[in-house]
């Protein structure tokens, strides 16, 4: 592939300078530690400002430090989504309205070292995010709650992250494929919608990747469908190909429409 390194030392160069090395980590770290410090201390926040009668009391459950994730992971399902597809809709989009990929189109370079430079640096961005988000909450867990298996934290993490890894490449193929705006439509609906779909009938399917999320989880409370699991995870990856396939064609298709 023309150019690859090229490339990917561009692509990380692009990444830095517009400081999302920085500040996405940094909204996932935030995320993790608010998340089991929030729980901890929310009885003594509600007691000391909830305004309630004297003499009266507010049993709150108590939680583990396996439900604390489970929590946390929520968040991230919206609030992390949502930074991925803000952060991201406009890697080519971008590139193509601002005139910016004339620079590249004009030389000899390939559409797949071009689209690939771009998966590479944006998902190792994404997933260092969120494995250090839930490791600075697995260790305020470990101080504040209760010890959680190792084993079972990185099945946890392990698995969420190919989930991670599907949004990632979807936001990337729509960039690929469409104008900034419409990518991110598209990726919010593919994501965020899709997931409030699969809440709302998903008990007639068991395999497809919004099914991922939920399989982390059951790896604490050992309800996991090892088949339908292993069926998710095989199908997901086949989904992250055929969007890295779609996404080479349309840089390529699209080429012609970059302002000049």
């Amino acid at each position: 592939m023309t150019g690859f390194m090229t490339l990917l030392q561009k692509e990380w160069k692009e990444q830095t300078r517009n400081f999302k090395v920085l500040w996405i980590p940094l909204v996932f770290i935030i995320l993790g530690i608010l998340e089991p410090v929030s729980n901890y201390y929310l009885p003594e926040i509600m007691k000391s400002v909830g305004n309630m009668p004297e003499g009266a009391e507010f049993l709150w459950p108590e939680f583990t430090g396996e439900e604390i994730f489970m929590s946390l992971l929520g968040q991230y399902q919206f609030i992390g989504i949502l930074v991925i597809v803000l952060a991201f809709m406009g890697s080519i989009s971008g590139e193509r309205k601002t005139g910016t990929a004339t620079l590249l189109y004009v030389r000899p370079i390939s559409y797949r070292a071009y689209f690939l430079s771009k998966w590479i640096v944006l998902n190792g961005i994404v997933l260092a995010s969120v494995w250090l988000g839930f490791l600075a909450a697995w260790y305020y867990i470990s101080i504040l709650f209760n010890s959680v298996n190792a084993l079972e934290v990185f099945g946890f993490i392990a698995t969420y992250s190919l989930w991670i890894m599907f949004v990632v490449t979807a936001v990337l193929a729509f960039s690929a494929s469409f104008s900034t705006g419409i990518a991110a439509t598209l990726s919010l609906l593919l994501t965020i919608g899709f997931q409030i779909v699969d809440s709302l009938i998903g008990e007639y399917w068991t395999i497809s990747p919004w099914k991922l999320p939920f399989y982390a989880t059951s790896v604490f409370n050992g309800n996991n469908d090892a088949a339908g699991l292993w069926w998710s995870v095989c199908i997901t990856f086949i989904a992250v190909l055929v969007s890295i396939f779609a996404g080479v064609n349309m840089s390529k298709r699209n080429a012609a429409k970059t302002t000049v």
